[in-house]
C-alpha cells in the first residue's frame, strides 16, 4: 500500500514537472512581447469579450474600427468580429500558426490608424495625443511584421 502512495504521489510531481515544463517550452518559442500580445488576447478572448457581450448594456457599448466609434446596437453587432478576431490571435501565438502572419500585423495596423484618427474623429483628445498613441501601437506593428520567421519555425 504505501509503494502505491508513493507511486501515485511521484505521478503527480511527474505530471506537474511536465506541465511546467511544457507551459515554459510554450513561452520560450515567442519572445516576450509577443507572449505578451499573446496574453492580451486571451484576456480579450476569455474575460472582457464575454462581458462587453453578454453583460455590458447596450447603452454602454462602444467598439471602434479605424477611428470610427460605434456606439449601441451597431457595436453590440460588431463584438462578434472583434471577439472572432481576438480568439484566432490567442489560438494563433499559442500554436505560432504561420497563417499570423501577415495578419496579426495586419489588424495591429489598423490599430494604429484607429489610435491616429480617433481623437480627430470624435473630438476626444488633440492631434497629438492621437499620434503618441498611434506611435506607441505601431511599435508591436512593427515587430510583427518583421516577426515571419518565427512563424514559419512553428
Amino acid at each position: 500500500m504505501a509503494r502505491t502512495v508513493e507511486a501515485a504521489n511521484d505521478s503527480a510531481r511527474a505530471s506537474r514537472g511536465g506541465l511546467w515544463s511544457a507551459v515554459a517550452r510554450s513561452w520560450r518559442r515567442r519572445p516576450w512581447w509577443m507572449n505578451l500580445t499573446w496574453y492580451f488576447c486571451l484576456y480579450m478572448t476569455f474575460v472582457y469579450m464575454p462581458y462587453d457581450l453578454f453583460i455590458k448594456p447596450v447603452a454602454e457599448d462602444q467598439e471602434v474600427w479605424f477611428g470610427f466609434m460605434l456606439t449601441g446596437w451597431a457595436a453590440k453587432a460588431t463584438e462578434p468580429l472583434h471577439w472572432a478576431i481576438y480568439a484566432a490571435g490567442a489560438y494563433g501565438f499559442w500554436k505560432m500558426s504561420p497563417w499570423m502572419w501577415p495578419w496579426a500585423a495586419v489588424y495591429l495596423a489598423q490599430v494604429v490608424i484607429a489610435m491616429g484618427l480617433f481623437p480627430l474623429l470624435n473630438d476626444m483628445g488633440s492631434a497629438w495625443t492621437g499620434l503618441v498613441a498611434a506611435a506607441l501601437f505601431a511599435v508591436p506593428t512593427v515587430a510583427l511584421w518583421r516577426a515571419r520567421h518565427r512563424f514559419r519555425e512553428a
